[in-house]
């Protein structure tokens, strides 16, 4: 359809646990680079447990010549620790950091050092600078944890205050939901730039696994439709490309600042549904 292939592009995978892993998402990265994404972000598991693989997978986004943006999380964190990770991006020359707080896993006791996602970006920009450009998370349909929707407001207030630069969102299915929230913030004084999250649809189960645990809501119609196929994966992959494309059409006829994809490794549902925007 091509409505404005100008709207830029991102890529989010979590880092490899296998030799198999690292050959298949480096396949994966070479799909997704045709579509000259602004850049290829790598998550961080709670605890720091999987550093060593994101800060892996990074080099070698970066050794591609193709900008890496890694996460990093509040969760079992400790100042010289996160001090360590910032200090080793710069170094290899990495520009982006996406921060977050991250959930806390059970059986951990204690969140770390840093309670709150904006703590970890005055943080970053004390050691740092402004050699990063911080990304943090927004909740359009809001954190599973707020007390209430104002709360979650001033929460992402505090953490553009604190000297992130923009955001991107959890994914939603529900274009009002991110245009409200963008509104809100506005009225709250809040300028940075809010990234959609997408995240196409592959498997019904796997996706209301994920959103039950992040607070995402599947509308009421998307989900009994989805449900009403039962094991046929066609359909409910076909259903998803024609509800995912639809979502981006409707955010970048708005102006959005940019798609940021959840794409869980993989290339086919989003170079389908770029490819459906004109991106190919």
């Amino acid at each position: 359809m091509g409505i404005n292939t100008k709207t830029p592009i991102s890529f989010e995978f979590y880092p490899p646990q296998t030799p198999e892993g690292v050959g298949k998402l480096t396949a994966v990265r070479q799909r997704l680079a045709a579509i000259k994404p602004e850049f290829f972000s790598v998550t961080f598991g709670a605890g720091g447990s999987t550093q060593d693989r994101t800060l892996e997978t990074i080099r070698h986004i970066h050794a591609e010549g193709r900008s890496a943006a890694p996460h990093l999380s509040c969760v079992g964190s400790t100042r010289d620790n996160v001090r360590a990770l910032l200090f080793a991006y710069k170094d290899m020359g990495i520009k982006r950091i996406v921060a977050l707080r991250g959930d806390l896993p059970s059986g951990m006791a204690s969140i770390g050092e840093f309670q709150y996602a904006n703590e970890l970006v005055s943080f970053i920009r004390a050691q740092t600078g402004d050699h990063f450009h911080i990304e943090v998370a927004a909740y359009p349909e809001f954190h599973p944890q707020a007390h209430s929707p104002r709360e979650d407001m001033l929460n992402f207030k505090r953490k553009i205050n604190a000297g992130a630069d923009s955001a991107i969102t959890q994914y939603f299915y529900n274009a009002d939901a991110y245009f409200r929230f963008v509104d809100e913030t506005r009225k709250l004084g809040v300028t940075a730039p809010i990234v959609p999250g997408i995240m196409p649809i592959v498997r019904f189960s796997q996706l209301a696994r994920f959103s039950d645990n992040c607070g995402a809501e599947i509308p009421r119609w998307m989900r009994k439709t989805m449900e009403g196929y039962g094991d046929d994966v066609e359909s409910v992959q076909s259903f998803g490309l024609d509800v995912v494309t639809q979502l981006c059409e409707k955010l970048i006829a708005n102006g959005v600042p940019g798609l940021h994809f959840y794409t869980l490794n993989h290339a086919d549902a989003s170079l389908e549904i770029l490819k459906r925007l004109g991106y190919q």
